[in-house]
């Protein structure tokens, strides 16, 4: 049986607020199309509160960024990004280009071909996610692209150092301090003073998730983002302090970040729920974990392992740390879920920060149909094919014609009938009379 010892809020406010998103990220993207970067530098004044004289950086003003870091510093982010970009060539080195005859005289084949530019998208207003242009910028390098814009918000007033040189260390070809909405349509858009790219990639809030979801289709994106979301699947053989840290670890990104434990323990349901309100009292960022917790927070107690699987199956969330006897149960049998994390030595920090999997994840159930972003996200997959031979061009052409009749298509008939005319034994074979067997 399946018991809720705490529930999260209704789905109506959540729609309710998502309408206002939409609502205000339309009234953004008209303006920025009708005034380009007038109307960039007016939500960067009201939003941010910066207006330099350029939002791209100046080589110079990207090795004083890289100044102000200790050696230390410098150090973990090349330990970081080495990490993500040994996993993110071991994956590219997985997709292998193909060229095959898949009959005689016919042969198929298709090439990874990376998108042409990118740009990447980084958090930094309440929190410096450096990481997320490991994640990004690093990862399109490793797939090939050849123009990466990445872009931040400014810090406290000034572009933030260790972003900045996170960003130049992982190879971005233009570096913006430029945040919000404003800064993936004018990426996306175009502008005067910024190319538009093809792609746009990460993390964001709630107003730069809706402005990648509203912008698809003019520009590919990676996936569609909400708030972090983290499921805690745990069983008697963990603690409920662990099980809290994991938790409020997650739900400090922002005040609508579910983080749900699933257990088939309620000794270890209740205890968790104590160490929360006890670790809340000295969590430095608990007036946003606190909020998230009582808002979006769950606790579901279960009787089985098959309970708890259809349950985490149905959630389909981003992260899915799994602390329990066999944790090889839910790997092995667990199909929805942004990322895994498996046994009480690891954690969803260790994949955002530095592991080497890529943090940008699925999220609202996406995960039931996609993975998070990958070195394979920048590749088109294209194909191609070649006919060897003029009896093989004939033999298809003709297979071809007579489908084309099937369905009424005579243009696409003429295509094939041309073939057999020229290349095969039937050359007097009249316009859109098609081959008979």
């Amino acid at each position: 049986m399946i018991r809720y010892l705490k529930q999260g809020r209704s789905g109506q406010v959540k729609m309710d607020a998502d309408a206002k998103v939409r609502a205000t990220v339309e009234g953004i993207i008209k303006h920025i199309e009708e005034q380009g970067d007038a109307a960039v530098r007016e939500y960067s004044r009201k939003f941010d509160n910066w207006d330099p004289a350029d939002f791209r950086l100046s080589q110079a003003q990207i090795e004083e960024a890289r100044k102000q870091l200790s050696p230390r510093e410098i150090e973990d982010i090349a330990f970081a990004q080495k990490q993500i970009r040994n996993f993110a060539q071991i994956q590219r080195d997985s997709m292998l280009d193909v060229e095959v005859e898949t009959h005689p005289g016919v042969v198929l084949g298709h090439k990874h071909i990376p998108v042409n530019a990118v740009g990447c998208y980084i958090p930094g207003g309440k929190y410096p996610m450096l990481a997320s242009a490991h994640m990004s910028v690093l990862t399109a390098k490793v797939a090939g692209v050849g123009r990466i814009v990445s872009t931040a918000p400014p810090y406290h007033g000034a572009p933030h150092p260790a972003i900045v040189t996170a960003m130049a260390m992982a190879g971005a070809d233009e570096i913006l301090v430029l945040g919000g909405v404003q800064a993936v349509v004018a990426m996306a858009v175009g502008t005067h003073s910024v190319a538009p790219v093809d792609m746009l990639v990460g993390p964001g809030n709630m107003f730069v998730a809706e402005a990648k979801r509203q912008l698809y289709g003019r520009v590919g994106i990676d996936l569609f983002a909400g708030p972090t979301e983290t499921l805690v699947i745990a069983d008697d053989s963990v603690d409920g302090e662990l099980c809290a840290v994991d938790l409020l670890g997650q739900a400090e990104h922002g005040p609508t970040s579910p983080a749900i434990l699933l257990t088939t323990s309620e000794a270890l349901a209740h205890d968790t729920m104590a160490q929360i309100r006890r670790q809340l009292d000295k969590l430095p960022t608990a007036v946003v974990a606190a909020k998230s917790w009582a808002d979006c927070g769950e606790v579901i107690v279960c009787d089985t392992d098959e309970e708890m699987l259809q349950v985490a199956d149905d959630l389909a969330f981003e992260h899915v740390q799994v602390m329990t006897r066999d944790p090889d149960y839910f790997l092995s049998r667990l199909t929805n879920f942004g990322a895994l994390f498996l046994g009480p030595r690891t954690n969803v920090a260790f994949g955002d920060k530095v592991i080497g999997t890529n943090h940008t994840l699925p999220t609202n159930r996406n995960a039931r149909y996609t993975g998070g972003l990958w070195v394979g996200k920048f590749l088109k997959t294209c194909t191609y094919q070649r006919v060897l031979n003029d009896q093989t061009s004939a033999e298809i052409g003709a297979y071809c014609s007579r489908l084309c009749h099937m369905e009424n298509f005579a243009g696409h008939g003429e295509q094939a009938n041309i073939r057999v005319r020229r290349y095969g034994a039937q050359p007097d074979l009249p316009w859109y009379e098609p081959v008979r067997a």
